[in-house]
């Protein structure tokens, strides 16, 4: 399992929504979560084998910035 975090641009929990209905279509993404309370409104993603920029080229495509700031593999 991979946990990725994402910096991005997502501030609101109508855009949550939004992303909700993108990232539910992921069959690698097993759990997701924003922390908008966060400077860099962090999304959090855990997935089996998906590469991070598949996120922010999705998270781009949908007009939010995304940068990866952090990827780790971990056994869970």
């Amino acid at each position: 399992m991979n946990l990725t975090i994402y910096k991005t641009s997502v501030e609101t929990t109508t855009q949550v929504q939004h992303i909700r209905t993108l990232l539910d279509q992921l069959p690698l993404v097993t759990q997701w979560n924003f922390d908008l309370d966060d400077c860099d409104n962090i999304l959090r993603i855990i997935s089996r084998d998906l590469q991070p920029s598949v996120i922010c080229t999705m998270l781009q495509a949908a007009g939010y910035n995304c940068e990866t700031m952090e990827s780790f593999v971990y056994n869970h």
